[in-house]
């Protein structure tokens, strides 16, 4: 019976995701992709499910990504600081909803079509990108390291980039790199941009985590870098 059921619903996700496609006018050509992750999802099911196993809760990994809403409109918040494509796209809006819910697999899954569509927006790939950090539980893969690459040639001067990039490396527990990255933005950032504190509060942030940890290592700590 729990064949039946995952089957079914199978079938009702599909039918829901393709009618929100073809509502905003999107084309075909996304549609075998969705498609075939949901049918490679039903085989992972056949082959690995155990429907008679007694339950045993657990949290999801993704969903239980810290604060993916506040991910969502900060990246939003940043897009008009030089995004090079569609920012507020139908592909985005599909996509932002199933992040904010943790469901960070289903929305790089929309978000590929929206790269292959308009290979020029750089909100998009940056969207990807966060999307593919927040699958992996906070690492930075090679897939998101190459959107947010390709985020960054696309529009040079869009600050979304470097700040997530920067955010990534820190959670991965490469600090310098994060710094390094964190500090060029700073220097090229308006006094009056919005997203300015933010980054200074990022920067500090991480001088006071590094400060912390050499001083646990028995390590001479360095004299934090001066904020701007």
């Amino acid at each position: 019976m729990s064949w039946l059921w995952a089957l079914v619903l199978a079938i009702l996700a599909l039918a829901l995701i393709l009618l929100l496609l073809r509502w905003f006018g999107q084309p075909r050509a996304g549609w075998e992709a969705i498609a075939a992750a949901l049918l490679l999802g039903i085989a992972g099911y056949g082959l690995q499910g155990h429907p008679g196993m007694p339950g045993a809760p657990k949290a999801s990994a993704e969903t239980s990504a810290p604060n993916s809403p506040e991910l969502v409109e900060a990246r939003k918040a940043l897009a008009g600081g030089g995004a090079g494509g569609e920012t507020n796209n139908k592909w985005s809006i599909i996509a932002d909803a199933l992040a904010r819910h943790g469901q960070y697999a289903d929305a790089a899954g929309v978000l590929l079509g929206a790269v292959d569509k308009n290979p020029r927006d750089a909100d998009a790939w940056l969207a990807l990108a966060n999307a593919l950090v927040g699958h992996a539980e906070g690492s930075l893969s090679p897939a998101a390291l190459f959107a947010f690459r390709n985020a960054a040639t696309v529009a040079p001067e869009h600050p979304g980039p470097p700040f997530f990039l920067g955010l990534a490396m820190a959670q991965s527990g490469r600090f310098d790199e994060a710094r390094t990255i964190w500090t060029e933005l700073l220097a090229r950032t308006p006094p009056d941009a919005p997203w300015r504190p933010d980054l200074v509060d990022k920067l500090q942030r991480l001088d006071m985590i590094v400060a912390r940890q050499n001083a646990m290592q028995g390590m001479p700590v360095g004299q934090p870098g001066t904020m701007p």
